[in-house]
């Protein structure tokens, strides 16, 4: 049983429940997804299955994905990405994994890359309060203050808190509850955000540390 699926990120909004209360859902584009490859315990030393995901014009394929897509029956497929599963009984080459693999109310986990928002200050970055606001310290708003001693230890320690490159980075969401899953219209619904902007690459797994019952 395939315990996961690539989609994109389509976009927020929001849905009522029967109370009348508005809950904030993204809604992903999950699959379809063709299992391209298999992952064995005696050849590969793991169990795993390849899936495939978006179209991509043949010329924009290089020789190699060509031929490994061709020994699976596949015509394209942008993104290729690798699931473990525990058994591989019921899952073959060519297979087609859609939204029907979960369910309303399962619990999944959700990977991808956030926004990236360039070079940044430490105030956007890591939310620093900044300097005082007047009594002339207008300049001092948004720097970041004294960043180490003096003559002991005479250094910036590893991993102070800077400017630098914010966001890009692969993360992870868990536990997001599944509203509605469409695999007749490739749709999946989960409460909350995801990672990243809008078209954006996703992975949605089953959770890993869902809370027992």
């Amino acid at each position: 049983m395939v315990n996961g699926i690539i989609g994109r990120k389509v976009g927020m909004t929001q849905v009522f429940e029967d109370t009348g209360k508005a809950v904030p859902v993204t809604v992903i584009q999950a699959g379809p997804c063709p299992i391209v490859q298999l992952k064995t315990q005696e050849k590969d030393g793991y169990q795993a299955v390849q899936l495939g995901f978006g179209e991509q014009k043949e010329n924009r394929i290089n020789g190699p994905k060509r031929g490994h897509l061709a020994k699976a029956g596949v015509d394209s497929a942008r993104v290729l990405r690798e699931f473990r599963v525990q058994s591989l009984d019921d899952v073959s080459v060519g297979n087609i994994v859609d939204a029907s693999v979960f369910s309303e109310g399962e619990l999944v986990d959700v990977t991808g890359t956030s926004k990236g928002r360039g070079f940044t200050g430490v105030v956007k970055r890591w939310r620093f309060g900044g300097g005082k606001k007047s009594h002339g310290g207008e300049q001092d708003l948004r720097r970041p203050g004294s960043i180490g001693a003096s003559a002991t230890p005479s250094r910036v320690f590893k991993g102070k808190r800077m400017a630098g490159r914010h966001g890009a980075k692969q993360h992870t969401i868990q536990n997001l509850p599944v509203i509605q899953a469409d695999p007749e219209r490739n749709l999946l619904v989960v409460k909350g955000a995801v990672p990243g902007p809008p078209n954006g690459l996703l992975l949605i797994k089953k959770a890993s540390k869902a809370p027992s019952a």
